[in-house]
């Protein structure tokens, strides 16, 4: 039989108690985390969020309080009031900090009883993820996700005080909208009121954010949930959190100044240092060094060791000698054997063999053959004895135009999406450099092969083993992005960020002579090899604006069609500002050490884009659909 609660009132919470709350009449409610049945003694293990705190249920609490205890199961909720008592030396519990005491109750009530469990908060062997998801209120009794949610809301509460200290105003922002789609996919919304017309879920704030620099509130942030309907990886979900704010008049370092601080408040909640400036690097130097714009900086950059090779060498092992020779070095790896480096190749690209780019990775081979190269290809990538050398390269083999596609109009070197690389580190020209596409590919495939072996060898080799310093953690402005990015299939310019980024002021005589070389006043912000977020300087000019819609390739009526409200505001006394946007999710799971979006999210959607717990998305009755409007058809028709 369940009892009622009453006027009963906990006095702590389960994981509070300490051996200096001995001898105090306690009431304690929570969940049973565990039952252990001794006969006379019953041990229940009441768990809450703070943690656990041991009860015990002797014959002295009477025979209705022990027929209770011998009723209980795991999970129920229960309510124990009684005595704490310090426990004798040789039963302390050291691995919770509630170990040194336990209560000795005399009275228990049952609040409510559980049905079987489709699996236990309590197991060490966790439940398949899609059992987890469906029952996920059991899954988030789970102690490592009550922290992970915990440190979600220490995070959030870092942040809102570091950007309210600085003059930041925390302002919402509509969540029904006009659909103005870039990029992904719109979630729509239809009206009732206004058959056959639709709002739409916010991608981002963006134009709203812009707005409100324009109504001169100077300072805006916002924790804010916006929605993709994208197609789904382990790290992105169909609505997620970001934490996104702007600012009147600001260079791009007014804006990393901000995010370094309050990056910085929320890495303190798990006791971590972070070194501030984060050093910067432009979009150029990150493909020539990493391959990628968004580098890992725990691993050594790429060198380009072509000069170690003599050119007729290169051409015995049938690498261009035209081209980069790339060095890729994994730390601590030691020797592989022959099996072991046929193991790895399988990590490899596909591509690579299609595009007609080498790896070599038996060194001790080369070494044979060219015994002055490799001990300079070591030196020029700083790779010692104990690291695995890798060498990437382009092959002679003829290289068809098929892959290439069609050039943009800029010629025979490509920059926009081809986004291409600079020269040596320290020496990054005024403009994007431009690469062939087949210099792109080595540096992109090179960057790819470093990444897989980077991973396989993460664990066994232990490369990322985290010290719990901010050494742990690398971060890193990326900075000058491309402007434009050429799309193969429509034959025109797209925006590579979006289209009120602004453009360099010293490149802006290139917006119709050469889109490609046009650097954006665009930056990301990179923790070991992961986008936390992006931002830019933004448009804050019409005719500057009516330029890039001209390079886009934009119509005036369609101009107005999907910005015409915004082009409007623009001409009302707009201030330059910029800002940025960083996803919360992927900030909490990387301080989290968790390895999924999903386990830093209460509710999350699986990769299909579906919430299990709920069972969403579910057809509508045709009532619903009549008064909206709208048919419904099916797959085959689409």
């Amino acid at each position: 039989m369940l009892d009622f609660l009453g006027d009963l009132q906990r006095t702590h919470m389960c994981g509070e108690l300490r051996a200096s709350d001995a001898d105090s009449k306690v009431v304690l409610m929570g969940w049973v985390n565990k039952r252990r049945d001794l006969g006379n003694l019953i041990f229940l293990d009441l768990r809450d969020r703070s943690g656990i705190t041991q009860a015990v249920i002797t014959a002295d609490a009477g025979a209705e309080v022990h027929d209770r205890a011998t009723a209980v199961r795991s999970e129920f909720v229960v309510a124990v009031i009684g005595y704490t008592k310090l426990r004798e030396p040789n039963t302390v519990n050291k691995n919770i900090p509630t170990g040194e005491i336990e209560v000795v109750a005399d009275e228990l009530r049952i609040l409510n009883d559980c049905k079987p469990l489709p699996f236990s908060p309590s197991d060490t062997v966790l439940a398949n993820e899609e059992v987890r998801l469906k029952y996920r209120y059991i899954d988030l009794r789970r102690p490592e996700l009550h922290r992970n949610i915990e440190l979600r809301h220490q995070v959030a509460i870092a942040i809102r005080d570091h950007l309210n200290a600085q003059g930041f105003y925390e302002i919402e922002t509509p969540f029904m909208t006009r659909s103005t789609p870039e990029g992904a996919r719109d979630y729509l919304v239809p009206s009732r009121v206004y058959p056959g017309e639709f709002y739409a879920l916010p991608q981002s704030p963006q134009l709203f954010k812009q707005i409100l620099m324009i109504s001169g509130f100077d300072k805006y942030f916002q924790i804010v949930r916006c929605f993709r309907d994208e197609d789904l990886r382990a790290d992105r979900q169909p609505e997620f959190t970001q934490i996104d704010l702007e600012i009147s008049f600001p260079r791009p370092e007014t804006v990393f100044r901000v995010v370094e601080g309050f990056l910085k408040a929320a890495f303190s909640t798990i006791g971590v240092e972070l070194q501030t400036p984060f050093p910067q690097m432009s979009y150029d130097q990150a493909i020539r060094l990493y391959g990628i714009d968004k580098p890992d900086l725990r691993l050594p950059a790429m060198a380009d060791v072509r000069a170690a090779f003599a050119r007729e060498n290169l051409e015995s092992l049938h690498v261009d000698p035209e081209l980069p020779v790339l060095a890729i070095v994994i730390p601590r790896v030691g020797d592989l054997s022959r099996k072991e480096r046929d193991e790895l190749r399988l990590l490899y690209p596909a591509r690579l063999a299609q595009q007609n780019i080498k790896v070599l990775d038996d060194t001790r081979r080369l070494e044979k053959s060219f015994p002055q190269s490799i001990p300079k290809v070591r030196e020029l990538s700083g790779a010692g004895t104990e690291d695995y050398l890798v060498i990437v390269a382009a092959g002679t083999v003829s290289f068809g135009d098929g892959n290439e596609g069609q050039k943009p109009p800029t010629g025979g070197e490509v920059g926009g999406s081809y986004r291409s690389g600079s020269g040596a580190a320290g020496n990054v020209p005024s403009g994007l450099s431009r690469l062939s596409m087949r210099e792109r590919q080595i540096f992109e495939g090179a960057g790819q092969v470093r990444l897989a072996l980077a991973q396989k060898f993460a664990d066994r080799h232990r490369l990322f083993e985290r010290k719990g310093t901010g050494d742990d953690y690398k971060l890193l402005w990326v900075t000058d992005f491309p402007m434009f990015e050429w799309d193969e299939t429509e034959q025109r310019w797209n925006a590579a960020h979006h289209p009120f980024t602004s453009p360099h002021e010293q490149d802006m005589d290139k917006l119709e002579s050469d889109p490609g070389a046009v650097r954006a006043l665009a930056y990301d912000v990179v923790l070991n090899g992961t986008e936390l977020g992006s931002g830019s300087i933004r448009i804050h000019r019409q005719d500057i604006q009516a330029k890039i819609f001209k390079a886009l390739g934009m119509s005036p009526e369609e101009q107005q069609a999907r910005f015409g409200f915004f082009l409007e505001a623009l001409q009302y006394g707009t201030p330059p500002h910029g800002g940025i946007a960083l996803g919360l999710d992927r900030i909490v799971m990387i301080l989290a050490g968790a390895e999924s979006l999903r386990e830093v999210i209460p509710f999350p959607k699986t990769a299909k884009a579906v919430d299990l717990m709920v069972d969403a998305p579910t057809p509508v009755s045709e009532r619903q659909l009549k008064e909206l409007g709208i048919a419904v058809v099916g797959k085959k028709d689409l």
